[in-house]
């Protein structure tokens, strides 16, 4: 028979074991309305976001003049492939590479190039392009899995529905990222986005630290939690407006100064007199030189880590 040491022992491991609700149920009810707070305050947070970028974009079109879309600097080859599934489903993007760089066979270095608002357009496909005339293997994604937005209206629905299922857009990430390592031997593997994209730029980089070799980012939402930034490895451009009020110059700073502390290798440019999406040749924030420069500064950026 047990002794009444042994019974009291049993009961003390059974308690604390116990769920927080059976130990304290006051604890208990706390702790969920944090958690049931911190997930309203997250989702008005991406709400508040959604509304910002919508004003910024209110006047844009989802067409490019051709006059400011550059031809790539060298002939590429270009096709659409599949390079993730989700849900039994296949994801399709964009393939472009040069073709006399080298032969099919030889590994280049890469980019993974996700989309703006709009989605996988035309302009998308045309940056892809310009960015394979340098000498790398492209892969525009599609976070909106086959969804492309010609209104503001459109983009914002078709932003809000991929935001409201980040471990969605993970996923879809990682898988291209793996496709072209384990498809294309792709030597080194960066990042790079506008606006929606270029705030995805920076979470692919988070999320597959030792996947991705160098990312930038155009006017991407920001992120200045220390522990989120801890898991950045990739050297990190980031490009901004400073009239931009959807990507206020505030959060920019706040990121900048979290990842000095840090100790990371990032590169924060602010354009005092550009708003948001300069670079963007659809609507009316295009600003020449600006983007000129910006595009400049990006390519110099890969070519000083992808290229070896």
């Amino acid at each position: 028979m047990p002794s009444n040491r042994s019974i009291a022992l049993v009961a003390l491991a059974a308690a604390l074991s116990a769920p927080l609700s059976a130990q304290d149920p006051a604890a208990a009810q706390a702790a969920q309305a944090q958690t049931a707070a911190q997930a309203a305050a997250h989702a008005a947070a991406k709400a508040e976001h959604a509304a910002r970028m919508a004003k910024e974009h209110q006047h844009d079109t989802a067409a490019a003049s051709p006059a400011t879309v550059p031809a790539p600097s060298q002939t590429v080859a270009a096709e659409e492939v599949a390079y993730a599934t989700l849900d039994g489903k296949p994801v399709r993007g964009y393939l472009t590479r040069p073709v006399l760089a080298a032969p099919a066979t030889q590994p280049l270095p890469a980019l993974l190039v996700i989309q703006e608002w709009w989605g996988l357009n035309d302009n998308v496909r045309a940056m892809a392009r310009r960015f394979a005339g340098e000498g790398y293997l492209v892969l525009a994604v599609d976070l909106y899995e086959g969804a492309v937005a010609t209104t503001p209206e459109a983009a914002m629905a078709a932003m809000q529905s991929a935001m409201a299922r980040p471990a969605r857009l993970t996923d879809n990430l990682r898988q291209a990222q793996a496709y072209l390592a384990s498809q294309w031997g792709a030597t080194e593997i960066g990042v790079v986005g506008w606006c929606f994209g270029g705030g995805w730029a920076l979470e692919t980089a988070l999320a597959i630290p030792d996947g991705i070799d160098a990312a930038v980012m155009y006017y991407g939402r920001t992120q200045s939690d220390s522990k989120a930034l801890a898991a950045l490895k990739a050297p990190l451009l980031g490009l901004f407006g400073g009239k931009d009020q959807g990507i206020p110059v505030d959060g920019v700073r706040a990121m900048e100064h979290e990842l000095a502390k840090l100790g990371k290798n990032a590169t924060i440019v602010i354009y005092p007199e550009a708003d948001h999406a300069f670079a963007n040749p659809t609507g009316n924030n295009y600003q020449a030189g600006p983007a000129e420069d910006a595009w400049g500064k990006t390519i110099a950026f890969f070519g000083q880590h992808l290229k070896h």
